[in-house]
Order: structure tokens, then sequence, then C-alpha cells
């Protein structure tokens, strides 16, 4: 990184270094062999841990460099051109927002905003806010190196973060590692680094983006306008435009179809999902029993057959616990259930996040079973497999937030009505569907691992389906019989 932002500066420039998150001074250390040490006239980090700052102190004691022993989030920015960084170099610490309370959140959006004009949402990570502050601290044709989580460029609370990459200073280089090849042995994330100067962005410029091997030795190199990156939701995907044959508006996809939600999160699935034997041994009411599938991993087949009942033919059955009723009627007419519901007090469950704003705290939302289903996250295995995997559900078995629920649409729902063995088809096409067009849809993170949420499901393109669904697909007057509002029902026309 110190050897790529040595390219980027004008030879023999006067090097005012900072790092705001130091921790023994790595970034310090390659500074000094990256750049003559004439050049460095002066180099700054800040680190809150105080025994990370001991040590950098012993091994840097006899250099320039200032460590200063306190949180940089706090730390006021220079008033003074000479006393700004033309050169800042970060791997800011990677905090996400629930470990934030929302004092520190609201103290930093101001700080943030105040920098940069921009607003960071909620849910950003402490990084977010590392970059943003530094403006203040990054002198005019500075240029600044962060080492982050890749994350940004996909998520809604990372279109900020964009919005200033864009608008704010000229962004020059994006390089993304492969999300395998995990650089952090205790984070599971995978991560780029991007590189921007400080300066008003011109109206068009093209931006490098890099992927795969090492900073100064990508596997892959693209230049993508910033117009492309405006329109592009995904930066992940760049240089591949949304604005393609494969993502034009008006090609069916899976949101035309499904309206598609996550499974139910109980707030503790140890103590509200139980087996037939934890049912028997505690005496649970049937009547407050939902049946629930497995992990995916416990399902062998992509086809969830039923009982009589309606119930999955499982090995392993489950149960959702779930009741409506006050606690002084169930302590009253339900005592098995009272207490089986009081180990989980004595447990502390109804003071966690969810329970706790429940009415009561243990009654679960509604999710009722959805004929298709959809694998949350995972990885690519060996001999292709896929992360992803979609699944006929027969059965009035609801589920975890561990799977996405489709649930078909009012035309998919007759269509599926009238032609039973339709199921099975539309089954066979989703997974066998082109694995890229979900990918770039959902997110990675280190170690492979993929994941893929309700909203970027929906956008994937139906690909083959329409080919199933000529009546449904024919037109595209037809196509707004689907409503993206989940509930209701809608055409330009009188039915």
């Amino acid at each position: 990184m110190l050897d790529y932002a040595r390219a980027l500066l004008p030879p023999q420039l006067d090097i005012r270094f900072l790092d705001p998150a130091l921790g023994t001074g790595a970034f310090f250390s390659a500074l000094q062999c990256a750049f003559h040490r004439q050049n460095i006239i002066r180099a700054t980090g800040y680190e809150i841990d105080p025994h990370f700052a001991s040590a950098a102190m012993e091994i840097w004691r006899d250099t320039l460099l200032e460590i200063r022993v306190s949180d940089f989030t706090l730390a006021d920015p220079p008033r003074f051109k000479d006393d700004k960084a033309n050169l800042i170099i970060c791997n800011p610490p990677y905090v996400r927002h629930h470990h934030l309370d929302s004092i520190q959140k609201r103290r930093l959006q101001l700080l943030a905003e105040q920098a940069t004009a921009i607003k960071l949402n909620g849910l950003a990570g402490l990084y977010c806010y590392f970059l943003l502050l530094s403006h203040a601290w990054l002198d005019e044709l500075g240029i600044a190196g962060w080492l982050i989580p890749s994350e940004f460029m996909d998520v809604n609370y990372g279109r900020p973060i964009k919005d200033y990459l864009l608008n704010r200073v000229t962004l020059l280089h994006i390089h993304r590692f492969d999300p395998g090849d995990v650089q952090f042995g205790d984070a599971t994330v995978s991560s780029a680094i991007v590189w921007y100067k400080k300066e008003n962005p011109p109206q068009r410029h093209d931006v490098k983006f890099t992927y795969g091997g090492r900073l100064l030795a990508p596997l892959n190199t693209a230049w993508v306008s910033t117009e492309t990156l405006r329109y592009e939701p995904k930066w992940t995907n760049a240089p591949h435009s949304r604005r393609t044959n494969a993502y034009a508006s008006d090609r069916l996809k899976l949101a035309d179809l499904f309206t598609i939600k996550r499974g139910l999160a109980t707030g503790s699935n140890g103590f509200f999902i139980l087996s037939e034997k934890q049912i028997a041994q505690h005496g649970i009411p049937a009547e407050f029993l939902v049946p629930i599938l497995p992990k995916p991993q416990y399902l062998r087949a992509n086809e969830i057959e039923v009982d009589v009942q309606g119930e999955p033919l499982l090995d392993r059955k489950l149960f959702l616990l779930t009741c409506n009723l006050p606690e002084n009627q169930v302590q009253a007419q339900y005592p098995a259930l009272w207490n089986y519901l009081q180990r989980g007090v004595n447990s502390g469950i109804n003071e966690k996040y969810l329970c706790k704003h429940r009415t009561p705290w243990y009654s679960q939302e509604d999710r009722p079973a959805s004929l298709f289903l959809c694998t949350y996250m995972g990885r690519r295995g060996k001999s292709n497999k896929k992360p992803f995997r979609f699944i006929l559900n027969h059965s009035n078995a609801t589920a975890a937030n561990v799977y996405l629920m489709l649930y078909p649409k009012r035309t998919l729902e007759v269509a599926l009505r009238q032609n039973p063995g339709l199921a099975r088809l539309i089954l066979h096409e989703l997974n066998n569907a082109p694995l890229e067009a979900m990918i770039n849809e959902g997110r990675v993170y280190g170690g492979g691992l993929y994941k893929i949420e309700p909203k970027e499901l929906g956008n994937v393109p139906a690909g083959s389906l329409g080919a199933l669904l000529p009546d449904i697909t024919k037109s595209d007057k037809q196509l707004r019989l689907f409503d993206s509002s989940d509930e209701q029902y809608q055409t330009r026309q009188e039915h």
C-alpha cells in the first residue's frame, strides 16, 4: 500500500503522514521503507488501546512518529493547512453498528455530517465514521488509502460512503481481494483497499477497479466510469452495469413472481424450537406448537413431502413454541407451559432484544408456511457446489430465518392451482439458474461465505421461468399484475 501511495504522490513531496488507527505502527514501518526518510517531515498516529500504544512507543521511540493515546473520533481536526496530512493510510477498527450505543452513533453521525455534509446510516460500522471524519484531517490534493471491509460496496448503509467517494473527493482506485483469500485470520469479512484524492471530482472520469491477487499484481483490472457507478447499486458487480440486458427493467425478476420474506426470528431458537422428545419431557400443549423446518443441512432432498396431518415427513421433526395468551391465563390454565416459560425467565431469555419487544415475550411473528424456500447463506463447495439452494415445501411447516420464504403472487398462485406439476418445474429452474445472477445480487464475506437478503433475491432475473409461464410473462401489461407492495394486487385494467 505504501509503495502504491508513493506512485500516486508527486516525487520529492514532503510527507505529512497520519494513521488514525495506528496499532503498533505497521503502516508507519512501511512508510519508512517506501519513502526517503528526509521526505517524511511529520508522522502522527492515534491509538485508543493503551497496550498497543505502549508497544508502539517502545518500537518507534527514536523516530519522529508522534503517538497520541486517545480516540481519533474525539480529537479536534487541525485548523491550518500545514498541520493537515497529505497522506492518510489506515486500517480502521471493524466494530459493527450493534456494538455502538445510540449516544455514540448520534455523536459520530453529527461529526461525520459536519466534516462532509453526509449523514451516515445507523447501520454503518465504525470504519465508515473513521473514513468520513478523516476528511477534515486531509489536506487538499492529499491522498488517502483505506483497508476496509468491501461490504459497503453492496449494502444500503454503504450508500453515503459511495456518495462521498463520488461527490466529495476524486475516487481513484478500488482493489477488492478474493473473498476466499481472507486477509485477517480473526475477521470473517472480505476486504478492499480504497484510494482517493481530496479534490473536487471531474464531471466524468474512470475509476480503476481491480480484483484478486495483490494490490500491485491483481488478477483482473477494469476501468469504470463514475456515471456507471452512480446507477450501479452493487459496486462489486463493476465493471458489469445493471444497464445490460440481463438486468433490463422489462425483464421478469423473482420479485415479479414471489413475495419474499425472511423466515421468522425467534429470539432464542434453543428455547422456542423443540423436538418431540423435549415436548413430551416438558408437557407442552399441542395447541401452542407449530411445525417448523430444521436447518438446511438436515434436509436431504429439495422437496419436502407431508403426512396426513400436513406435517413434513422428516427424520428430524421440530416444533415452534408460540402463545399469545397473557401470563396470568397461562399460569392458571396451562401449568406445564408456565413452568417451561419460567425456565426461560430464569435464563434471561425474556430480556433478549426480540423477546423484550414482543407482547407477550413468548409469542412469535406470523410466518405461514411457504411453497418455496431458499437458503439464506452458504459457501461454494467443491464440485461447483452452489451456496444457495431452493426447496419445494408441500408441508404446513414454517421456517426460521436461516431461510428466505417465497410466497407465489396472485397470478402464479392461480397457475399452480391449475397445474400442480408446475411447482416441480419451477423448483428445477430455480436450482439450475446461473449462479452468477444470484451472486451478483447478494453479498460475500471473508472465507467465501455468500448471503442474500429478500430484496436482493427479488432482483434476481427469473430467466427461463418465463418460458414456463408464457401466459404470465407475454406482455408488459401483465407484468404489472405483480405488485411490489407484497400484499396488494393491482393491474392497469379492470378484470
